[in-house]
């Protein structure tokens, strides 16, 4: 887990190179599909530089990895790569960063929490690093995954998200931890539900899903990421 200083750290280098891109790249890494389908097309959504940047960010971290641990055999290389990449992982940062206040997204999205929901938050990162790939190139699209994904050791993202929480909160004696759904709306067969997680009885994140079970990851998730950032607790 990373630190308040190093958390900061990384999202000051992740924020610099969005504001590096030209206003073209930067509205596209920023917009979500269901803003682009809103728009009916007339401006592109993120998701080409979603898979340009889920290569680039998978290529560094190999590179990376194979030079940081000569001995280290391809199976233990494999693990340690996807712990970094993950999309829990990747959309920590995004969420530590302040991406999520940033993106474009459609009505629907916006009112059922698409700001702050991992899997947007995961392609939004990859989408900026595709655009700086485009903009600046492989080498110095390298080197910012290196200071953003790679900084630190390989973060619990393989882990159940909640049961990387519950480690975390009984480190401290006597803390509680619950999850209470606070909301379900939507047709039977397509339910949002909305959770939220409560440490020591004060809610510290709240999440959505498709299930309580979605949810409470969800919310799980985002708990992690502001213990990361220094935010709760």
């Amino acid at each position: 887990m990373r630190g308040d200083k190093a958390a900061s750290e990384i999202s000051g280098v992740l924020m610099e190179a969005l504001e590096s891109l030209s206003d073209q790249l930067r509205t596209e890494a920023l917009t979500h599909v269901s803003y682009a389908n809103e728009h009916e097309g007339k401006i592109p959504s993120n998701e080409r530089l979603e898979f340009l940047g889920d290569a680039v960010v998978s290529l560094a971290a190999a590179s990376y990895l194979l030079k940081k641990h000569p001995d280290s055999p391809e199976g233990e290389l494999t693990r340690m790569r996807a712990s970094f990449v993950s999309g829990p992982a990747l959309a920590a940062i995004a969420l530590q960063a302040g991406l999520g206040d940033l993106l474009l997204l459609g009505r629907g999205e916006e009112m059922t929490g698409g700001r702050k929901r991992p899997r947007n938050l995961a392609g939004a990162f990859e989408a900026v690093i595709g655009a700086y790939f485009l903009q600046h190139g492989w080498d110095r699209a390298r080197e910012l995954v290196e200071k953003t994904v790679l900084s630190g050791e390989p973060p619990d993202a393989l882990q159940d998200p909640k049961t990387a929480l519950q480690e975390l909160v009984q480190k401290r004696p006597g803390a509680t931890l619950e999850y209470r759904v606070l909301n379900v709306e939507g047709p039977d067969h397509m339910p949002t539900f909305t959770t939220a997680v409560f440490i020591d009885g004060q809610e510290v994140s709240r999440a959505t899903g498709s299930s309580k079970k979605e949810s409470e990851e969800n919310a799980a998730r985002e708990a992690l990421a502001r213990y990361r950032a220094g935010d709760a607790g």
